[in-house]
């Protein structure tokens, strides 16, 4: 049986308070299931926006989308991760990754690393996390235990065995450092090399007692009635695919909203990607694809 349809919209930037909570609001009013944010330098503080999103709104959930584990310290996470899942009554889902912008890292004065070191901090984080939040004695105590459900996102066998074992949702970016390029510029994976990612993610997860939900990251979303000529004018933008290739990202919609629902289906049914994600300049104009996607 597939997984019922969610989606994420990931809120990029804040310009005052007031137009943080409409902006929240008015996600809410469009069908978005979770209200999520980045962590970036330059992004919002992750954990008072999404304090600030649960008390502007009712039913959305609110997370991390992802976290740049390097920021923080496990025990002083611990603490900001319960007490957000507290003030929010149990709405909070914590997702988690590596990071992979090192200016970051060096403007915050904090190590960069390897990428297996990357991954090893991540990994002792989650252990972390699971010994201090699912210690009865644990204070403050979140809401939801005994932790808020896990998303880890990331590409690479280690971070995919990573998600296999302790993650109730795995996300899938569908991109990577785009070569010879400034860092943080991504290119996109074609369908192919998300469904090896997705394949080698459910080898490692075969034991598990129950089956994570998959999460991918929209990254355009291109109202059309002509998907091929917005894919070729996409295509020549540089982002890794052709234009044969584009028109079957996973990480790309392109056509009316009807089209972009059968897309999600036919994506649901070859990768198993449920809970959708998208940035918030897309925000309206998903908004038509939930309408045809509700209860599905």
């Amino acid at each position: 049986m597939s997984r019922p349809f969610r989606f994420g919209l990931n809120i990029l930037s804040i310009d005052s308070g007031p137009a943080w909570r409409e902006k929240c609001r008015r996600g809410e009013e469009l069908g978005y299931d979770v209200l999520l944010v980045p962590d970036h330098l330059g992004c919002p503080a992750p954990f008072p926006a999404l304090v600030a999103a649960a008390e502007a709104t009712e039913r959305p959930r609110v997370g991390t989308f992802v976290l740049n584990t390097g920021f923080f310290n496990p025990a002083l996470l611990a603490r900001e991760v319960a007490t957000t899942d507290a003030l929010t009554d149990g709405r909070l889902e914590l997702g988690l990754g590596t990071g992979y912008i090192r200016a970051e890292h060096d403007e915050a004065g904090l190590p960069w690393g390897s990428p297996g070191e990357r991954v090893d901090h991540l990994t002792h984080t989650v252990e972390e996390l699971d010994r201090l939040l699912g210690d009865p004695a644990y204070a403050p105590k979140s809401a939801q235990r005994p932790r808020p459900p896990l998303l880890i996102g990331g590409n690479g066998p280690r971070m995919l065995r990573l998600a296999a074992k302790h993650a109730q949702i795995a996300a899938f970016s569908g991109g990577r450092q785009a070569p010879g390029k400034p860092e943080g510029t991504l290119e996109l994976l074609s369908a192919e090399q998300v469904a090896a990612s997705v394949a080698r993610y459910q080898e490692f997860a075969a034991d598990r007692a129950e089956p994570a939900e998959l999460n991918i990251l929209v990254q355009q979303v291109l109202v059309t009635d002509d998907r091929r000529a917005a894919a070729r004018e996409f295509a020549a933008h540089g982002v890794g695919l052709d234009e044969d290739q584009v028109l079957h990202a996973p990480t790309v919609l392109i056509g009316t909203p009807e089209q972009m629902a059968d897309q999600l289906r036919e994506r649901r049914e070859r990768y198993g990607f449920s809970y959708i994600t998208v940035l918030d300049p897309f925000m309206e104009a998903f908004a038509p694809v939930i309408a045809e996607l509700q209860g599905s």
